[in-house]
């Protein structure tokens, strides 16, 4: 079944030459075929043909069919459906069932989306590669030796791979955009507050956000469209109005557009095969038309030691309510109230997990809080000023999305340090609560995806998505 977008596959529902449940039985399929890749935690495979089916009687009955109706899509396992696991790829939650449905899960039903399942993440989406899953890792795509990234590995690698049209991931300081990267996808992260947190496991409330993994901006756009707007669950959610995306993008031309490049981007330690195919995009750009800026930002290696001192310390409070006491996870190795606790949290959460937690605790002590968390929360306004500047002068920041192509499994999981700068140029736009994206450009010389990463001024999605569907198209 060779379907291009959504809108191919709409314009096939409606004629009738194709049924949902045909549709799904051939993703759920697909989907068993390749368990062995570990890409799915859990599978609804009998609610998604229920799903499928009720659909198909809507449209047979002359019902009018919601904007997404008949998407196959995945939905990353920190992400809310009710009577479905959210185990956040945790011990620690390996069995719990949600009770109730986030707002984009229920935002998205209501427009006849049908979800397949819920996909592998790094643990608490802390992790640049997806090793950090108590489910085991997930394999690129595009070779299986090396990793999807993360956190969101598993959505990107389902998009990826076929096994899901679009799915939803969460980007805390790139878990979006980074593993879209690695695996030649579309992955867009919002405004910070354009799509409401309601029913998202917190990892870092101050900067997570619920992104968009899809093959193609169209895609991302009108799921987008669908999920985003104020939510009075969520009282950081933006009142800002929500615009037709696609016909913002549709207004978006190459000529006279100006791209600002920040030297900062490019530094000698990136990789040649990258800082090649990124460099050479730009230049095509300028050729039709397009004005390359040099601009000026902070260094972004300022910004990788804000964010985890920042992060560390919102997960330490947040991850504090998994305690073994209300629900999860609970050691049967206890004396006492006080090891139950202790022996709960040591035996449910993995590696990567307790480091974030005891850092987080550290720069939140007495006699370390002013000169370390409020010395990172400083840094991270002026980002948002120096980007606020740069956004004045042109209309997108572009850059590599990664310094690398995709690494193999196990190479840096022994250097959690070397791990954290996989996303050295997607934390500065989580920093600063900007929206960004990250496009396929091309391929290395391995045959290994290189993504662009682009970032624009506030609440400016449409024009984001235009941009990053100009780059798409001219491949």
């Amino acid at each position: 079944m060779q379907l291009s977008s959504y809108e191919d596959l709409r314009s096939r529902l409606l004629s009738h030459s194709i049924t949902c449940e045909e549709v799904i039985r051939f993703y759920l399929e697909r989907i068993d075929h390749h368990r062995e890749d570990n890409i799915y935690i859990t599978v609804f495979h009998d609610a998604a043909l229920e799903r499928a089916k009720a659909l198909d009687r809507k449209l047979q009955e002359g019902g009018t069919p919601g904007r997404l109706f008949g998407m196959p899509m995945a939905i990353k396992d920190n992400i809310a459906i009710k009577g479905g696991r959210l185990t956040c790829a945790s011990k620690i939650l390996e069995n719990y069932e949600s009770v109730y449905d986030a707002t984009v899960v229920q935002r998205l039903a209501e427009e006849d989306a049908v979800f397949l399942g819920k996909t592998n993440m790094d643990e608490f989406a802390m992790g640049s590669s997806n090793e950090n899953s108590a489910f085991g890792n997930v394999p690129n795509p595009f070779d299986k030796n090396r990793v999807p990234g993360g956190s969101s590995g598993g959505s990107a690698a389902a998009v990826a791979a076929g096994l899901a049209m679009v799915a939803l991931g969460s980007d805390t300081g790139g878990s979006v955009r980074q593993p879209a990267g690695f695996c030649d996808i579309v992955g867009l992260k919002p405004t910070y507050g354009r799509i409401s947190r309601f029913g998202l496991v917190a990892f870092a409330s101050s900067f997570d956000q619920i992104g968009v993994l899809a093959r193609n901006c169209d895609d991302a756009s009108l799921v987008l469209g669908v999920m985003a707007g104020k939510d009075g669950r969520d009282a950081t959610s933006s009142l800002h109005d929500v615009p037709d995306y696609g016909s913002e993008m549709a207004n978006v031309s190459v000529e006279g557009l100006r791209i600002g490049v920040p030297k900062s981007f490019f530094p000698e330690t990136l990789n040649a095969d990258v800082a090649c195919i990124v460099k050479g995009k730009l230049q095509e750009l300028r050729d039709r038309g397009a004005e390359l800026v040099d601009i000026t930002l902070p260094e972004s290696d300022y910004a990788i030691a804000a964010y985890y001192i920042l992060v560390t310390a919102e997960a330490s409070s947040n991850l504090a309510r998994f305690d073994g006491a209300r629900y999860g996870y609970r050691s049967k190795h206890s004396e006492d109230l006080s090891a139950m606790y202790v022996n709960s949290r040591t035996e449910g959460f993995g590696r990567e997990v307790k480091r974030r937690i005891m850092l987080g605790t550290y720069v939140l002590s007495a006699g370390y809080y002013d000169t370390y968390y409020k010395k990172a929360q400083q840094v991270r306004r002026v980002f948002q000023d120096r980007y606020r500047e740069a956004l004045e002068k042109v209309d997108v920041i572009a850059g590599p999305t990664s310094p690398y192509p995709p690494f193999g499994i196990g190479d840096k999981t022994g250097d959690p340090l070397e791990m954290y700068l996989a996303d050295v140029f997607t934390v500065p736009a989580s920093i600063v609560g900007m929206p960004a994206i990250s496009v396929p450009v091309g391929l290395d010389s391995l045959n290994l995806p290189v993504g662009m990463h682009l970032i624009c001024n506030f609440f400016e999605e449409g024009k984001l998505l235009g941009i990053a569907r100009l780059m798409q198209r001219s491949l």
